[in-house]
């Protein structure tokens, strides 16, 4: 069956998507503004006393060179500030694989983020949270002691998965919309997808299993910023934006947030010529 959306030109993308689109000139915009809106949330919540909790990825992760840039510069207080990073890598035990190991997402934030903001400024440990495989409750307890997320940053996945939310053919979006924060197996299409971008396509050297934040702490964070910038986000975003609502490609779900926004870029608006 042909899906007309997938070949729509830009001007056919932007006009009337069921999920707000902007487009910008390239990554380094799209990771720009990601960085920006997180540091003026950050500011406009430190002005009013109150704390700001965000969902944050490790993929994308351009925004962050940005964002520590802008922290050290403008010297931004992290202090009242929560990152609950979306998921995590597990072993076969269905442990977090070690920080050491390269495809660490806990790793990854601990090299590029935390270690190079300004100590002064940079938020406490116990405010830098992972899912934790062995109590995946623990994220929605805490989402629920801070008072709700103000804003979840992501991309998409190549089968439309929002974090490690996998499609699934067995749940309508109602049932999908209420998934919580769990372990599960991380599908052959991301797997492959994530090996092309992070192991050189070392397939086999992939994990196999996941802990990932649910599409129920997702979908109910004040509002939800997604970063397409792939030459496969070219399908990926057309899909978000006029796809039907569906388990099948979870990101559609998306499309009855109150405030959801994908920024993409000029080359995923476009088609080839």
């Amino acid at each position: 069956m042909k899906h007309d959306y997938y070949y729509y030109t830009k001007e056919e993308l932007t006009a009337s998507p069921k999920i707000p689109l902007l487009v910008l000139k390239d990554s380094e915009a799209v990771f720009c503004a990601m960085a920006q809106e997180m540091a003026e949330e950050i500011r406009r919540k430190n002005a009013l006393g109150e704390r700001t909790v965000f969902i944050c990825p490790v993929g994308p992760v351009g925004q962050y060179p940005y964002f520590v840039e802008l922290v050290n510069r403008e010297r931004i207080s992290l202090k009242n500030v929560w990152f609950l990073n979306m998921d995590e890598y597990l072993t076969d035990e269905k442990e977090w694989i070690d920080a050491d190991e390269r495809l660490s997402f806990r790793g990854f934030m601990n090299r590029a983020v935390y270690s190079r903001i300004d100590q002064e400024l940079v938020m406490p440990p116990k405010q830098r949270v992972f899912p934790d495989p062995r109590d995946p409750e623990a994220v929605q307890r805490l989402i629920g002691a801070l008072g709700g997320v103000d804003i979840c940053f992501g991309g998409i996945g190549i089968n439309g998965h929002v974090a490690f939310n996998e499609a699934r053919d067995d749940l309508t979006p109602a049932q999908f919309r209420r998934l919580h924060t769990r372990v599960l197996q991380i599908s052959p299409e991301t797997r492959t997808a994530n090996a092309i971008g992070d192991l050189n396509g070392a397939i086999e050297d992939m994990p196999i299993w996941c802990i990932t934040i649910g599409m129920n702490e997702i979908y109910h964070a004040g509002k939800v910023r997604l970063g397409c910038f792939r030459d496969w986000h070219r399908s990926v975003v057309r899909r978000a934006a006029y796809g039907e609502v569906s388990a099948r490609f979870p990101v559609t779900l998306l499309q009855e947030h109150p405030d959801a926004l994908i920024r993409m870029t000029e080359f995923v608006a476009k088609l080839p010529e």
